[in-house]
């Protein structure tokens, strides 16, 4: 159990529970079922780390904090035949080779017998990058059968969206809390500085007057203003749409600029994103964007700004994890990932 007060315990449940279904329309795919299982997971939920090398360093900070706030949380065990889940606790750098990753899968499925159960289906890994696909057997059974956590968002074609899990980034900034719904605005819409870079488009959002575009870095107070006074942030997709989480927290709707399906979301199995962020592609340049901007204003904007709200308390990260934070979440899914086929260890021998 959370090494939290019960009192405690209880007031974030109520929190959480009053503050989602203040909504018409939940961001939640379940906010009804979620508080139960989110218990069930801090009583009940066990992890078996695997003795790690002696060296230990990830690609991003966001890497480094969960494995930290992991191994000092309550979910760890010292017995692995009451894990629910075995933690591969090496760095898969981008530039890790396909040999190097097998051999460290190797020498894990030598000298215990865990591996072979399931064929690493009960076992999990960070990547920043992702896994890349391979021949021999271990990379084979990793990419295939293991759950990669990774950064979001993830490189092209290495995120397989029914086992695979990724990061929520990094935040540099929260809003001060409010209710949902409470935002007033200035502007339709902002993008910053990199946000899109196609650059046929940031000329035709430039040329609208009621899009705010900076060509340039903003110091760090008017970033805050601009997503505190805007109805809209706009995001190609791509490394610099890990600042969804601020401007969610703003109220600012999210709108992911695409051309094809996004399956890489943070916290896929939690939140219903279609209730939260606004998906265009570019076919039809900054017209088609306006023009469903002003769709959604009409059809459910406070709604969606309201339910972005709520759902950006699951992006903040504590260096102590906190109830329903973005460490809790990411563990939330692999709870729901703990049901696997156990082998008999018989038929291993």
């Amino acid at each position: 159990m959370s090494s939290l007060p019960l009192f405690l315990c209880f007031f974030f449940l109520t929190a959480f529970v009053t503050l989602s279904t203040a909504l018409t329309s939940s961001p939640y795919l379940s906010h009804t079922i979620l508080p139960q299982n989110y218990q069930k997971m801090l009583k009940n939920f066990k992890i078996y780390v695997y003795p790690p090398p002696e060296t230990l360093s990830f690609d991003s900070k966001v890497e480094s904090l969960f494995y930290s706030s992991l191994l000092h949380s309550p979910f760890i065990t010292q017995n692995p035949e009451e894990a629910h889940l075995f933690f591969l606790p090496f760095s898969f750098h981008s530039d890790l080779s396909p040999r190097s990753a097998a051999r460290v899968v190797g020498d894990y499925r030598t000298e215990f017998i865990y591996w072979n159960r399931t064929l690493g289906a009960d076992h999990f890994f960070l990547s920043c990058s992702g896994v890349g696909h391979g021949s021999d057997r271990n990379v084979v059974e990793l990419k295939k059968n293991s759950v990669q956590i990774s950064c979001f968002p993830t490189t092209p074609g290495l995120f397989i969206p029914h086992k695979d899990v990724s990061l929520p980034p990094l935040a540099n900034v929260h809003a001060p809390a409010h209710a949902p719904g409470s935002k007033s605005t200035s502007h339709l819409a902002y993008v910053r500085y990199n946000w899109v870079k196609e650059s046929n488009l940031v000329e035709q959002l430039l040329a609208d007057p009621e899009i705010l575009v900076e060509s340039e870095p903003s110091d760090q107070m008017t970033y805050e203003e601009r997503l505190a006074g805007s109805k809209f942030c706009l995001f190609e997709y791509g490394p610099e749409i890990s600042g969804i989480g601020e401007a969610m927290s703003f109220g600012c709707v999210p709108v992911v600029i695409t051309d094809r399906p996004v399956q890489d979301m943070p916290l896929m199995d939690l939140l219903t994103w279609q209730q939260i962020a606004v998906f265009v592609g570019t076919s039809g340049g900054g017209r088609e964007i306006k023009r469903v901007l002003g769709r959604v204003v009409v059809e459910g904007y406070e709604e969606m700004s309201g339910s972005a709200v709520v759902a950006s308390k699951h992006f903040v990260w504590n260096e102590t994890p906190q109830p329903y934070d973005a460490f809790h979440m990411v563990m939330y899914q692999l709870w729901l990932r703990r049901h696997t086929i156990r082998y008999a260890e018989r038929e291993w021998a």
